[in-house]
């Protein structure tokens, strides 16, 4: 498939908003001061937003995206749609309580992370779904998701206790962004291996329709660029793919663990500040992979050139 950028920046932002609110919740009666966690939630809910209009990007009629809930019953794109802008709002609202001394935030907050969880799910599931896309159609999908969105969320928070004053350098969190590091390294790699081991279910012929013993394209299905050849194929080669894995895998787990666990004997170095920043970079490369990953079945017939 064609990775778009719009949807990666989504994807990445999104999640890392929804992975540090999970957080700051979780560390609400830790101690830390109330403003600084309403301060880190409003940072959230930037992230949140900022992924939504990114992902508006990504509409050829950005003016007629409301009708994308119409689907409801049935899309996860439209369940997507509606959990997102509930999330904003819970997020947000929860951080201005943390601003104001509310002392009856919790609920909110515990909403808030429920629908981080669905809107989670809501977005895996849109391609986890796509059962004749086998690189997505299995439950590793949803969990990878799940555990990238969430690992670089405690990244970040766990970086914010570095570098902010006052905002608790718990050795708890340290040991949260790593183990969801490691757990998120794991997932990611089953899913690789888990491809790596897919063998093509349609052939040439089977595309076509003809019953030939031997086949062999002498050039692609279409004479000119279309809809076809720019949406359903990335359009680099395998060498460029196989970069972007091993940049995705060093930038978003190799190295941010290894400068996670560093910290632990080197304090206040920046250390997990420069992990969450190489989490993010290599989230980036892992989700276009993701997308490239994605083998279209009419790709045999109009990218296939012998």
């Amino acid at each position: 498939m064609h990775p778009a950028w719009s949807v990666i920046l989504f994807t990445v932002l999104a999640g890392l908003g929804q992975g540090l609110f999970v957080m700051l919740v979780r560390a609400s009666d830790s101690g830390i001061a109330p403003h600084l966690l309403g301060m880190a939630g409003l940072a959230s809910t930037v992230l949140l937003c900022v992924g939504l209009a990114c992902s508006f990007l990504h509409l050829g009629h950005p003016l007629r995206a409301w009708r994308a809930v119409a689907m409801w019953r049935t899309s996860w794109l439209s369940r997507e749609v509606i959990v997102l802008p509930l999330t904003i709002a819970v997020v947000a609202a929860w951080s201005l309580a943390q601003l104001a001394g509310w002392a009856h935030a919790q609920w909110l907050g515990l909403l808030g992370v429920a629908l981080c969880f669905v809107l989670w799910v809501c977005t895996g599931m849109i391609y986890a779904c796509i059962r004749f896309l086998r690189e997505w159609a299995h439950p590793l999908t949803l969990v990878n998701f799940v555990l990238l969105g969430w690992m670089s969320g405690a990244t970040l928070f766990a970086a914010l206790g570095e570098l902010l004053p006052g905002f608790s350098a718990n050795p708890l969190w340290l040991s949260a962004a790593t183990a969801l590091t490691v757990a998120g390294a794991c997932a990611r790699l089953a899913s690789l291996g888990r491809n790596r081991m897919l063998k093509p279910v349609s052939t040439p012929q089977s595309a076509l329709g003809v019953r030939a013993a031997k086949l062999k394209q002498m050039s692609q299905g279409a004479t000119g660029g279309s809809f076809n050849t720019r949406e359903f194929f990335h359009g680099k080669s395998a060498l460029v793919v196989r970069n972007v894995r091993w940049i995705a895998l060093g930038l978003a787990f190799a190295l941010p663990l290894a400068l996670l666990v560093a910290a632990r004997y080197q304090p206040g170095a920046g250390l997990v500040a420069l992990a969450a920043l190489s989490q993010v970079l290599g989230l980036l490369a892992e989700r276009w992979l993701f997308f490239a990953q994605a083998n279209h079945p009419q790709n045999i017939y109009y990218q296939a050139v012998a």
